[in-house]
This record gives structure tokens, sequence and C-alpha cells, in this order.
């Protein structure tokens, strides 16, 4: 599959989590999360402010979620059905493994790896 079709699929997982409410949406919700280990994934938009994400990876360094740089702010948005988002955060459940997958796929073989999310599913930040 092309990258270009594991990008619309990442953004249609995304619809789909939002839907099922399985996500955390906004830099306050997210550090929430992580906070008290709810958040098994984040996405960072690329045109974050860097006082945004900051915010987020400085919670991120004491953990082990994976983060990942995708999309700009209204694509995120757009996706899950909302306005333009920093950061969204995934909850222990399968769409996070699913997410990973199709967003490492899409770019390449030198992206993160998914398989440790697979084989812990008790996986916590």
């Amino acid at each position: 599959m092309s990258p270009r079709n594991r990008r619309t699929d990442a953004l249609r997982i995304l619809g789909l989590a939002r839907r099922a409410g399985a996500l955390l949406l906004g830099t306050g919700a997210v550090r929430n999360g992580l906070r008290d280990g709810q958040v098994e994934l984040v996405l960072l938009a690329e045109d974050s402010a860097p006082a945004q994400a900051d915010k987020i990876e400085r919670l991120l360094r004491h953990g082990e979620v994976p983060v990942r740089h995708f999309g700009r702010r209204a694509e995120l948005g757009a996706a899950v059905g909302g306005p333009p988002y920093t950061a969204v955060g995934g909850p222990q459940d399968g769409f996070a493994v699913r997410l990973l997958r199709e967003l490492d796929e899409s770019a390449g073989p030198h992206a993160g790896d998914s398989r440790a999310l697979e084989d812990d599913q008790t996986y916590a930040g």
C-alpha cells in the first residue's frame, strides 16, 4: 500500500477511534491522560507551537509512551470532527496499535516499531 493510502488509513482510524470515544483531544486532555497512565500513544501535530508540544514532550520523557509527529493541526481536527488539535492521545486499546502500525508503515522501514505495543497490552505511561 502506498504511503499516501496509509496516511489516509491512519486518519480514518483516528475518526473511528473518535466515534468510539477512544481518544483524548487537545493538549490539556492528553497531559492529564499521560499523568493518569491512560495514554498508549500520542500524536503531535507537525505544525504545533513549540510551547504546546513542549508541555507534552516533558511528560513523555518520564515514560514509555510512543509519540509520532503526524499531520497538521487542522488535519487532525478534521479527522476527528473537531477544531484543530495540537495533540491527540490514544488510550489503552486496539486503536493505538492499529494507528501505530499505519503510521510506521507509511513512514518506511526506519520508523518506530509497534511490536512492543502489540506484545504488551498492559503498556502504561
